[in-house]
């Protein structure tokens, strides 16, 4: 269109790469950490659950009596939590469910478990809750919506205005494919920081190659 038009202009980048560059560093940082973030939660909420299986059943009779019941529970805790963080699914029923089986088994055996047991069971049941909430707010809040919204915007609009420019600095004497060249290599580098930050945004899914692997969470691998 430049060329069509006879379109040439001098522009400052600086301005368009504070314009650009910077909000699609920050939003890829921004979901670099909440993955990083998730990988602490995750290893958290692992650790909680083994804490409260050797708490459960740190006297051999408690272990004789009710370690398959035990196993059960906090094996379906595992692969619920899991399969809720690999859906799009923001509701929590079938989660505080699954974690509230428990309590109810605690309070079912409070004759046979002890008052030290139970409370520090509950105790590292608080900490797998904070776990989980903090998966769950990771898995159902994004980097702001407006700040992707204008990165796409301006990444549309910059070939429009950096074309022009490209052809000043180039000089008509050169060949025009060196134009479309320069300017199609640095749309490639700026829709591919683009898909980078959209695919780190949902840790999760298994879509982008730097997704984590729930399967290494589990209890039982």
């Amino acid at each position: 269109m430049s060329y069509f038009l006879k379109i040439k202009f001098n522009v400052d980048l600086t301005l368009l790469s504070i314009a650009i560059i910077f909000p699609l560093v920050f939003s890829i940082r921004g979901s670099f950490r909440r993955r990083e973030k998730a990988l602490e939660h995750l290893s958290e909420f692992k650790s909680t659950l083994s804490t409260v299986k050797y708490y459960l059943l740190s006297k051999k009779e408690l272990a004789d009596l009710y370690k398959d019941d035990v196993d059960a529970i906090l094996l379906d805790i595992n692969t619920t939590v899991l399969e809720h963080l690999r859906t799009m699914n923001p509701s929590m029923t079938k989660v505080d469910a699954s974690m509230d089986k428990v309590y109810q088994f605690v309070l079912k055996h409070e004759s046979t478990i002890t008052r030290q047991i139970r409370e520090k069971t509950f105790r590292f049941m608080k900490d797998m809750h904070e776990a989980v909430e903090n998966l769950n707010s990771i898995h159902i809040h994004r980097t702001p919506i407006s700040l992707k919204a204008y990165c796409l915007i301006f990444i549309f609009i910059f070939p429009i205005i950096y074309a022009p420019e490209v052809i000043i600095n180039v000089g008509n004497h050169q060949p025009q494919w060196i134009v479309y060249a320069i300017v199609l290599l640095t749309q490639f580098i700026l829709v591919s920081l683009y898909n980078i930050q959209d695919q780190l945004e949902h840790p999760f899914d298994n879509v982008g190659i730097d997704d984590i692997n729930l399967d290494n969470y589990r209890i039982d691998r």
